[in-house]
C-alpha cells in the first residue's frame, strides 16, 4: 500500500494523538489488547538489551509509555506531533530525557549519534517507511542495536472480523478499533516488512507478540550492515 504523496503527516498524527488516548490505550483498552501490548513492551525491553549509561532513541515515540522502559539511560524522544510530545513528558517527568519534534529522515542530527534506537508501531503511518529506515541506520552506531516493531495488520484485520461476528464483539463495539488502524498508511506482513528492513540492518533477532504463533506484532532486532 502506497500513502498519497500530499498527506500532511504532522496533522495526521496530532488527529490521531486527540481522538485515540495513548494514555488509555495502554491502561483502558480491552483485556487482550493490554496483554498483547504488554507482550510486544517485554519483547522491546528483552532486544534493546543492556543500555545503562548509553544514548538511546525512540523515533516516534508517542506518550513515552516505551521510553519508561528504560530509566537508566540517557533518552531522546522524537515525534512529529506535539500532542504526543506534551504527553509524553508528562509520562517522562524526572527521566533523562530531551525532546525534539520533527520527522527523522529531516532532522539534522549527526550520524552515529545513538547507541539504541527503538522504532514501534510507527513506520504504517509515515509516507516513506524506506527513507525513515535509511535515516535509522544513519544515526546507529556501529556497535549499536535497533528494534524496529510493525503490526500485523492482515492478520489482525481477520481477528477483528471474527470478533465482530461474536457477543464479544457486540460488548466491546468501538473499542475493537482503539489503536488507530485506521490511520495507517502501509501495511505489511512481516516476511514482507523484513524484505525492506534488510536492505538497511541486518536482522539478529524475531519475535513476535503474544505468540509466535499468533503473531499480531512483529518484533525485529536490527544492527548495522
Amino acid at each position: 500500500m502506497t500513502a498519497p504523496p500530499d498527506v500532511d503527516v504532522e496533522a495526521l498524527n496530532d488527529r490521531l494523538a486527540r481522538e485515540h488516548s495513548i494514555d488509555d490505550y495502554y491502561a483502558r483498552a480491552a483485556l487482550p489488547i493490554r496483554l498483547i501490548e504488554r507482550r510486544r513492551l517485554a519483547i522491546i525491553r528483552e532486544l534493546v538489551g543492556a543500555c545503562a549509561g548509553l544514548e538511546l532513541c525512540e523515533i516516534g515515540a508517542g506518550g513515552g509509555h516505551v521510553l519508561r522502559l528504560f530509566p537508566e539511560a540517557h533518552l531522546t524522544a522524537i515525534d512529529v506531533s506535539q500532542v504526543f510530545l506534551d504527553t509524553a513528558r508528562k509520562n517522562l517527568a524526572g527521566y533523562d530525557v530531551r525532546f525534539i519534534k520533527g520527522e527523522v529522515e529531516k532532522l539534522d542530527l549527526p550520524p552515529a549519534s545513538f547507541d539504541r534506537i527503538v522504532c514501534t508501531e510507527v513506520l504504517e503511518h509515515t509516507l516513506d517507511p524506506a527513507a525513515i529506515l535509511a535515516a535509522l541506520a544513519r544515526l546507529l552506531r556501529t556497535d549499536g542495536v535497533a528494534v524496529i516493531t510493525i503490526p500485523n495488520d492482515d492478520l489482525i484485520g481477520r481477528l477483528k472480523t471474527l470478533v465482530r461476528r461474536t457477543p464479544v464483539g457486540w460488548l466491546l463495539r468501538h473499542r475493537i478499533e482503539w489503536g488507530g488502524d485506521a490511520y495507517h498508511l502501509h501495511r505489511w506482513t512481516p516476511a514482507g516488512f523484513r524484505q525492506l528492513l534488510e536492505r538497511y540492518f541486518r536482522v539478529t533477532d524475531f519475535r513476535a507478540a503474544p505468540l509466535d504463533a499468533l503473531p499480531l506484532r512483529a518484533c525485529f532486532r536490527c544492527v548495522a550492515r
